[in-house]
């Protein structure tokens, strides 16, 4: 079974998706940190390198779910190829860093590469408010995202509520994870794998 976490930066993806692995004895997979040998370039001209830089991400998250189809274990994955194409790179191109021939090839061999593929089981969606993210990213104190623009975020936010509501159409469990603190609240975190077991097991 394949199971995604979705949610925009300070969400809590991958201390859900940590919690919910111990929880539940699943297998966590989290988004490969291995050298982009475009990363150097895109910073020095993001206009020029953006195609080349999002085609490597698209070919290391695609490896990433041809792997997680083979296991026979369970996998909760923290952010899957869907969020880095719908998400990541939709805003690259509306912000005028991939021109609509480069993103038309793009969706194009995207498009093939998951026919080839099922989507998660469940993908778990935390929505949260701007206020929210601003609260957690602040919390965690990440430099290089301390001076994030908040257009920038409230951009990513509506390109998650489009890719939910239209985009994807796989199975979707939303939390409303604005006031939930599951790291430190028992409660809030038994309020999700409540929402889960009812969702995967049919529970409650």
């Amino acid at each position: 079974m394949h199971i995604g976490i979705a949610g925009n930066i300070g969400a809590g993806k991958t201390t859900l998706t940590t919690m919910l692995a111990e929880h539940y004895g699943w297998t966590p997979k989290f988004e490969s940190v291995t050298y982009n040998p475009y990363l150097e370039d895109y910073y020095k001209d993001i206009a020029r390198w953006s195609f080349n830089l999002e085609i490597y991400f698209l070919e290391q998250r695609f490896q990433d779910i041809l792997d997680i189809s083979k296991s026979t274990e369970t996998i909760i994955q923290d952010r899957t190829i869907f969020e880095g194409v719908y998400i990541f790179v939709a805003n690259n191109y509306a912000m005028g860093n991939l021109s609509k021939r480069d993103f038309e090839t793009y969706m194009r061999l995207f498009e093939m590469m998951i026919s080839l593929v099922k989507p998660p089981d469940l993908m778990i969606y935390l929505k949260c408010s701007i206020p929210h993210l601003i609260e957690r990213i602040q919390k965690r104190g990440r430099d290089y995202e301390q001076s994030m623009p908040i257009d920038y975020l409230k951009g990513l936010n509506d390109l998650y509520d489009k890719f939910i509501g239209e985009d994807y159409k796989g199975r979707v469990l939303t939390i409303d994870a604005d006031g939930l603190d599951f790291l430190n609240r028992p409660e809030d975190f038994s309020l999700i794998t409540d929402k889960i077991d009812a969702e995967l097991y049919g529970l409650f």
